[in-house]
């Protein structure tokens, strides 16, 4: 049995990097820690270290309660409370405010799409993808990954993602297999079904608790899921011993409420900041509010460059993020020499943990401007980039499907999906995508209680 994202001498190292990221003055805790024996290097990909002692286990806690307890940063330009951040957006709105069934049928595909074809990879660094690639004669990437033909040093040397391989590669696709980048936008269906356009991030947290199993969740969501069950309500769950507060989790959890809130990018990102602060601050939180803004535009707007003006219309025009994902846009549009941007993403935010929400931030909008709204030049670009492949890969698939339409979309990326997707929340499990677009048509329509698709 391993426990991870949990234990206080794992996230120790991950809080330690997260303050230094966010500019506070962590050296004497990292010195008190490295003193005692603890290790300053995160554990890889979640995995629990050696279990500590039960000495070097409660200095641990001690020093998460410093960390937590250490001054403030200054957050003057990373905003993320509603009020401060409404009065930054726009009071009018050029898009469209009804959508097609087609639209956000696209939508639904698209993301499960771009999510199943990062999913054996995620967590393999960029040079391993390409090696893989390159050994099965795929590179650069434009199909599903396969394991046929694959040497079996390069397969030693990049081996797949354990739980995801066995559902995800060319040969063995039968279905979407579940995928937390789709059981949130379930979730989140589920809560405005319920709860309708006033659900709060009390009712999300409940949604949680009811819904989700502890096992399905992760870094965030999972020290937020722990916080609420020792009786840490929002946002304090996002709040006490969480290193993960400014990863990408919030950010593939809110597509739903723009797909209900057509042409509202401002209605979508208020949603998303509800859904967002249970688990998560800041960065977080902008990565949030961004998604929900770009699911509000793709299934009304006409090209990818709509789509993301509207995205960075909502977002702190002084944040990190914000910067973070302007520059990356500028770097993927009018190119075709997709690695070189890469190169550059890489050089600039390198330093951050492979899912950290600025660098796949980075790469989305990179490569939503690289490929031009066409899904398969757009998700085959952000995979092949590497960090948290599934999750860019969906978010990419959500927009450029939405933009182009279920109708519109290629056979050979859709038809393995066969209209069925798989969870473990109650009442989803082998949904088809035509039904979550029905539904979630149901939602954007006026008078639904969501108050979406009008003006």
């Amino acid at each position: 049995m391993r426990i991870t994202w949990v234990q206080p001498e794992d996230l120790l190292p991950h809080e330690l990097a997260a303050s230094r990221d966010e500019g506070r003055d962590v050296a004497a805790l990292a010195e008190r820690w490295t003193a005692a024996g603890g290790d300053l290097t995160p554990p890889v990909s979640g995995a629990s270290a050696t279990p500590a002692s039960l000495r070097l286990r409660a200095l641990a806690m001690e020093l998460l309660d410093a960390a937590d307890a250490l001054p403030a940063v200054d957050t003057a330009d990373e905003a993320d409370d509603l009020a401060t951040l409404r009065a930054g957006w726009p009071a009018s709105w050029s898009l469209p405010t009804e959508t097609a069934y087609d639209r956000l049928h696209g939508g639904w595909l698209g993301r499960a799409v771009g999510c199943l074809l990062g999913k054996p990879v995620e967590k393999i660094p960029r040079e391993g993808i390409r090696q893989i690639l390159t050994a099965t004669d795929r590179w650069p990437l434009r199909d599903w990954f396969t394991a046929k033909g694959l040497p079996a040093d390069v397969a030693a040397r990049w081996p797949w993602n354990r739980r995801s391989a066995p559902t995800s590669l060319a040969e063995n696709i039968d279905g979407m297999p579940e995928d937390d980048d789709l059981n949130y936008a379930l979730l989140a269906l589920r809560v405005l079904e319920t709860h309708g356009r006033g659900f709060t991030s009390a009712d999300v947290a409940q949604a949680w608790l009811d819904w989700l199993p502890g096992g399905r969740v992760f870094t965030a969501e999972r020290v937020a899921y722990r916080n609420l069950l020792l009786g840490y309500p929002p946002p304090q769950s996002a709040h006490r011993h969480n290193p993960f507060r400014e990863w990408i989790g919030a950010q593939i959890r809110t597509d739903v409420y723009g797909w209900v809130n057509p042409g509202r990018p401002d209605r979508a990102a208020e949603l998303a900041v509800r859904d967002a602060t249970v688990s998560h601050v800041r960065g977080g939180v902008h990565g949030a509010l961004w998604a929900a803004a770009l699911s509000a535009a793709a299934p009304v707007a006409d090209t990818v460059d709509e789509v993301l003006d509207a995205a960075e219309a909502v977002l702190p025009s002084d944040s990190r993020f914000a910067a973070t994902v302007r520059e990356a846009r500028a770097l993927g549009a009018g190119t075709d020499d997709w690695e070189r941007v890469v190169d550059e993403l890489y050089a600039r935010h390198g330093h951050l943990h492979w899912v950290h929400v600025r660098n796949n931030a980075a790469l989305v909008a990179a490569a939503l401007a690289y490929g031009r709204g066409d899904l398969e030049r757009s998700i085959t670009a952000v995979v092949s980039g590497g960090w948290d492949t599934d999750s860019t890969g969906a978010t990419v698939g959500a927009v450029t499907g939405a933009l182009t339409g279920a109708a519109g979309l290629p056979q050979r990326w859709v038809a393995p999906l066969r209209n069925r997707l798989a969870s473990s929340i109650a009442g989803f499990d082998g949904i088809g995508f035509d039904e979550l677009a029905e539904r979630t048509l149901a939602l954007a329509r006026p008078g639904s209680g969501t108050e979406g698709g009008v003006a």
